[in-house]
């Protein structure tokens, strides 16, 4: 932790190393976009490398930093175990880590749920996450240390009938913060933004006119997120500035009633 009287110092990730899965787009391109800008090189990873390297030229373009684009299904084991061997040997270490990639796909009826499907949202949402955790976590304690961030959602401790199987892996999500906090502490951070609903590129199928007027009646900022507005608590993870915080949940969700 730097010892400075400028408290913005304590935000800044001067050349260290982040991976953002998901990281092409919606909240992930946004999180990418900030670690930059305070000094990190970034790893941006996605299922569709295109989208990946498309952000990472630009941001290779425009600034000093490095951004490395890689293609990684995260429900795959073996597709993160070869991304994080493909890091390291770029970089030589992980500074950072957020866990972003996620999905919640519609579907019919809970009877009709098929069991593919489930295994599909598991797989990206709670067991990607895992393995990741796992194996970056570890080296990251036997290294310098570091800060996990995963991101959740408010479905996870407020769950609707049309997202069950996706609310039950972000509620796994959450136990698995606080459990690997304990697990790779004091070295390695590991804590949660818990989203709230944001208007990236998923908000393309909502009906904001619906989803306004109830979020004018339920949420104490009456509106949905834009999706800068989670660069706060990204960054105050992913630093110094929360050098003493650790297996925290934090809502970034417009104050939901």
């Amino acid at each position: 932790m730097p010892n400075t009287s400028d408290p913005r110092d304590r935000f800044l990730l001067t050349d260290k190393v982040a991976v953002v899965t998901g990281g092409s787009r919606g909240l992930g391109k946004e999180m990418v976009r900030a670690f930059v800008g305070v000094g990190a090189h970034v790893v941006i990873a996605s299922r569709k490398i295109d989208n990946c390297t498309a952000l990472a030229s630009e941001i290779e373009s425009t600034t000093d930093r490095q951004a490395m684009p890689i293609a990684c299904h995260v429900g795959d084991w073996q597709q993160i175990d070869a991304m994080v061997d493909a890091v390291y040997e770029r970089f030589g270490r992980i500074d950072v880590l957020v866990n972003n990639a996620g999905m919640s796909p519609l579907y019919d009826s809970l009877a009709g749920h098929s069991e593919s499907l489930y295994d599909k949202v598991f797989d990206v949402n709670l067991k990607g996450p895992f393995r990741l955790m796992a194996t970056v976590g570890a080296r990251m304690a036997e290294g310098d240390g570091g800060s996990i961030i995963n991101v959740s959602s408010g479905g996870a401790i407020r769950p609707t009938p049309t997202i069950i199987p996706y609310a039950a892996a972000k509620a796994g999500l959450n136990a698995m913060t606080i459990g690997f906090s304990k697990a790779f502490g004091p070295k390695v951070r590991v804590n949660c933004i818990q989203a709230g609903p944001f208007l990236t590129d998923i908000s393309d199928a909502w009906d904001l006119v619906e989803v306004r007027a109830r979020l004018k009646q339920t949420y104490a900022m009456q509106r949905p997120g834009e999706p800068d507005e989670v660069i706060g608590a990204a960054l105050y993870f992913a630093s110094d500035a929360s050098s003493w915080t650790t297996g925290a949940i934090l809502q970034v969700d417009g104050g939901i009633s």
